[in-house]
Parts: structure tokens; sequence; C-alpha cells
């Protein structure tokens, strides 16, 4: 009997209801084995398995002939097929419980169901497997999960409970389109997120490539029409002051934050290469922004500095607006007949100024560097100027390309959770 129920979004041809059906009519159990960590071995045995772990680190979601799953000793042991759901019965938090990996495809080897897994057999004429994958990743499955799951620290659920879920199904045809739809849609998210992670690790590259090596003086990649040795130098000879407002509060100013006016620049919104706008903001108004900051304005380009919590963001001030300079964030004014403030946003994050920064950090988990430490430090840096702009120049376009990528990749993200919330009832 068809339900009246039916998605805000669907593909053109279908106007049937979805038919009401608990899960438990859809499926079979497949058997799961207690199979820890200790089985693995490196050697190439023909048996592999999916343990939760791999689930949750999304080693095991879409399993395919690209997944690299561990391989165990052989056993006899109900196998895995193509169109099979694995799902997770545990997880450290509620958003975890039954997250599911999918068999996608026939595998060169036979595979096992692991540790805290709860594996089912979708019934092929009743049931798109791809389907039922993204139905149990979307929000209706997800509510189920943390209504039906128990515990504190450590949250379970079990098969019984999984297999109470109901919903309502459409017809097998359109299961279908809706699955390979998603799948499309993640191929698509795979693609977007291995272009940005080649983009980061082609920067890393030029980042080791384009500054001298420790105890060095010249780089192994350079712009044409350069040449002679770079120049070492302490660190602070390329400053004329550090804007250092750390331990400051409103209170201690006798007054409070507002809800709008200047923006205060943190070790919170302070990450690396930008300025998150939208994380933990704190403002303060006409008053609080004099007493706080005096005579000392933060200008646009100039460099930030998170000195702890964590160490070694480095920023640029965004515009002329005007900041307050808070909790764990200095700001350099550089001396700018030596050193670029772009060229001083790149260098604070080289590969030798990052090994020095860390070796003279204080603290366990929570890195910190003082002032007292930053006067310690030796940068080697090009005499000329516009040597300094060209590199910085570069470093900016590759920086602007991978934000550019990261909002793409973002936007497919968002779209995804939009479709899974209006293709689904």
């Amino acid at each position: 009997m068809g339900s009246k129920r039916v998605p805000e979004v669907r593909f053109k041809g279908f106007s049937e209801g979805w038919e009401n059906l608990t899960l438990n009519s859809m499926v079979k159990r497949v058997k799961s084995y207690s199979l820890s960590r200790d089985v693995e071995t490196s050697k190439n045995t023909g048996f592999q398995y999916i343990h939760y772990g791999d689930i949750h680190k999304k080693v095991a979601n879409i399993i395919d002939l690209k997944s690299n799953l561990p391989n165990i000793q052989p056993g006899n042991y109900e196998l895995l097929k193509t169109g099979d759901l694995i799902l997770a019965d545990a997880s450290e938090d509620y958003q975890g419980i039954a997250t599911p990996a999918i068999v996608y495809e026939d595998l060169p080897y036979k595979l096992v169901a692991g540790l805290h897994t709860i594996a089912l057999r979708p019934e092929s004429k009743r049931v798109d497997s791809l389907f039922l994958y993204y139905l149990i990743n979307s929000q209706v499955f997800r509510k189920h999960g943390y209504r039906v799951g128990s515990g504190m620290k450590v949250f379970g659920i079990s098969a019984t409970n999984i297999l109470k879920f109901e919903y309502v199904y459409p017809t097998i045809v359109e299961q279908t389109q809706i699955g390979n739809f998603f799948k499309q849609l993640d191929e698509t998210i795979a693609f977007q997120q291995q272009e940005l992670d080649i983009l980061k690790q082609t920067k890393q590259g030029f980042l080791q490539k384009m500054f001298p090596k420790e105890g060095e003086f010249l780089p192994q990649i350079r712009f044409s029409g350069f040449s002679g040795e770079w120049e070492e130098r302490n660190f602070f000879d390329n400053i004329n002051s550090i804007f250092d407002f750390r331990g400051r509060t409103p209170k201690k100013l006798g007054l409070d934050w507002s809800k709008s006016g200047y923006l205060a620049l943190s070790a919170l919104n302070v990450k690396n290469g930008y300025i998150d706008l939208n994380v933990d903001a704190y403002y303060g108004d006409e008053e609080l922004y004099k007493k706080w900051m005096g005579d000392k304005i933060l200008k646009q380009g100039q460099v930030l500095f998170t000195t702890e919590a964590p160490m070694g963001n480095v920023a640029q001030v965004p515009d002329n607006k005007g900041y307050i300079l808070s909790q764990r964030t200095i700001a350099f004014e550089v001396d700018d007949a030596k050193i670029t403030n772009d060229f001083l946003s790149i260098l604070l994050r080289s590969p030798t100024v990052i090994n020095q920064l860390y070796s003279m950090s204080s603290g366990g988990t929570a890195k910190g560097v003082s002032q007292k430490s930053l006067s310690k430090l030796k940068i080697v840096v090009p005499k000329s100027l516009e040597e300094q702009t060209q590199i910085a120049s570069f470093f900016k376009q590759l920086d602007e390309t991978i934000a550019l990528h990261e909002q793409e990749l973002n936007i497919l993200k968002q779209t995804k959770k939009a479709f899974l919330q209006k293709m689904f009832v």
C-alpha cells in the first residue's frame, strides 16, 4: 500500500506514494566476527576484513577495487558479497552510530565483517543497496540511531534496534536513480578533495624548495634574474616593534565585549593563512577599542602570529577597518627597508622556521613561544625586496587557488547535505 509521504525533491517521471516498511523486511543478516586488530597481517592472504574503526576513519565507506583494507589470516568465515552493507555498532559519539560502508563492486579477495560491525544483505528485488547506504547516512536514520542507541562514553546500537527502523520506500527503479545520483555526487566530492590535497602537497613542496634548507643560503628553486646567497639575520633585526596585548581582557579595563564594533583577533580566529570571521567572534565598542589599542593601529597586510594554542598560525590583517589584538596573538611591525609583510607571512610558514619555532617552544601538548624565544630566531632572507615580493606573490596566488578549491568543496558537501534532507522523507 503506497503512502502519501513523498520527498520534497524527486526525479521526473515518479509520482507514486512511497511504501512504509521496516528494515527487517528488506535485508538479511550476514555473520560478523569479533576480529580485533591483532588478527591483521602484512602478508597478502586473500582474506581482508572490515573493522569498525576503518568505517569511522573512512578507510571503508564505498568499498571498491581502490579500497585498502587490512589483510587477515584465512579462516572458515561467512563472506560478504557485492551490495552488502556493514554498519559500525559502536561509536564515541551518537552521530557516528551505525555509520555504514557498502561493498560496491566485486573484489579480488574474500571479505569478512570484523569487530563491532553489523552486516546486512539487501534483498535485491526490494531495495537498492546504494539507496539504503545513503538512507542510513541521512538524518532520518541518524535520528533513529540516536533514539535507540545507548551508552555514555561509548555509544552502541544492536542489530535488533537497527532492523526496527521503519521508513517509506519508493519503487526499486526510483531507489536506483537516487542511489546513483548520490554516488556521482560523492565521486565529484572525492575528485575535488583529491585536487585540493594535491594543491596543498604542491605548496608544501614549493615551501621546501623555494626556501634554503637549514645551514644553507641558496634555495633549490629560484625566479630568474636573481642570484647570490640569501642573508642570515636575527629575526628581530627585521622588526621595528611588536604589538603584544596578551593577558589583556575587557574586565581588566573595566569594560565588556559588545555585539558589534571592532572585531577581536585572537588564536581562536587567526587560522593558518586566513582569518575566520565566524569562529568565536568578539567585538569591542569605540571606548574599548581606544582603551585597549591606544595609539597602536593594526594596518592592512600586517602579519599576525599565534603564540600558543595553537602556536605558529600566521595570517595578515585583511583591511584597515580597525581590529582589537586579543588573546595569544601578536602582530609585527616590519622594517620595510629589510622585509615585506607578504614575504614575512610566508617565511614564518617555511619548514626551517617552523622547525626552529618548535624546538624553542615550551609546554606539553599545547606548545607556546615567548618573545624571548623569538629573539633567538634566525632567518635567511633574500637581500632583494623585489625577490621577496615575487616569492610572496607566487604563494599568495597558490593560497588563493587552494581557498577557491576549499570553497568549492564546501559547497559540494553542503549540496549533498541539502539533497539528503530533501530527497528522503
